[in-house]
């Protein structure tokens, strides 16, 4: 009965060129994303944006840009007046 059983180790075959490619690029991958995850949650310093100036910038030009925009009240009158024209 002793003789029946056969307790050697199986025949593992030898990983091809590929199969170990593909194993080292999923760790490679794995890496990278824990790097990425970290970089998130992890807060960076933002002493070089400290030390700049920022450059003046001139309001001026901005504000004759700008539309000048109607009170909200003058808005809705219009649609409501336009909603009964079409009744």
């Amino acid at each position: 009965m002793s003789g029946d059983l056969d307790l050697s180790p199986p025949e593992v075959p030898e990983p091809t060129l590929l199969e170990s490619l593909l194993r080292y690029g999923l760790f490679l991958g794995a890496i990278f994303q824990l790097i990425c995850i970290l970089a998130i949650i992890i807060p960076t310093s933002k002493s070089h944006e400290q030390v700049e100036t920022p450059a003046p910038v001139d309001t001026r030009g901005f504000e004759q840009n700008k539309k000048p925009k109607a009170p909200l009240q003058q808005i809705r009158q219009k649609l409501k007046k336009e909603s009964k024209k079409k009744r």
